[in-house]
């Protein structure tokens, strides 16, 4: 028996209007959809009127999870695997799953991705930087390794991207500008904030600046940041 592929879809960040149109062919053609929130899934389903069965698969998945989902693609069977917003694998443990399925059956298995949004690319897109090199750091840790990190950020030669939660952004810009006055560096930011979404909002400036706009509006304390960020030569 042929084994399955198994399709690794990006769906909207934002915007259900976002998903590509492959994505909802494979979507309403395979076996099974693998989502990290089958409530969040749904709604996009719902949308779109896929009737495609979900199956839970998230980073607390167990190993019994994983080998049930390994032995349907040995049967033959398509897996369609989703994240809440965007693109599994990228600062998302999707990754694990893709890495599972080509231990077990390693160049036999097909593994497609269906491209489309990223928070990520969205936010660098809209930068108007120069944008061919850039550093990725995903989320920021809580505490240890984070002053390191800031650190690499204010010396990359490259613009650097990283999410970052409306819980911590005050702290973070903050410490940005700390570090900026021990090493005189100068830097220059971009907040993209909700991309997408109802409140999409693009905030540009020096971390003074943004600091300043986010201890006076309420409304700029809501919602998913990605910040981009730049040393100004």
């Amino acid at each position: 028996m042929a084994l399955g592929t198994l399709f690794v879809a990006a769906t909207p960040i934002g915007n259900l209007e976002d998903i590509s149109l492959r994505a909802l062919r494979i979507l309403r053609e395979a076996d099974y959809v693998l989502c990290e929130d089958t409530r969040t899934t749904k709604a996009l389903l719902d949308k779109y009127e896929v009737k495609t069965p979900t199956i839970s698969y998230h980073q607390h998945s167990g190993p019994g999870k994983t080998a049930q989902l390994l032995r349907y693609l040995g049967e033959g069977k398509n897996l369609v695997l989703v994240s809440d917003a965007g693109t599994p694998g990228i600062s998302d443990p999707g990754s694990a799953l893709v890495a599972s399925a080509l231990s077990e059956y390693g160049g036999k298995l097909t593994v497609t991705p269906l491209p489309g949004p990223s928070a990520l690319i969205s936010a660098l897109s809209i930068s108007g930087w120069p944008v061919d090199r850039f550093t990725f750091f995903g989320f920021l840790p809580h505490k240890k390794g984070r002053q390191t990190m800031l650190k690499d950020l204010l010396d990359s030669s490259y613009p650097s991207v990283f999410y970052e939660s409306k819980h911590r952004l005050a702290k973070c810009l903050r410490e940005i500008i700390i570090l900026k006055a021990k090493t005189g560096k100068r830097v220059d930011m971009i907040l993209a904030r909700e991309l997408t979404k109802m409140f999409e909002s693009i905030y540009r400036g020096s971390p003074e600046e943004l600091l300043g706009l986010l201890e006076k509006d309420v409304d700029m304390q809501k919602g998913e940041f990605v910040v981009l960020i730049r040393k100004i030569k």
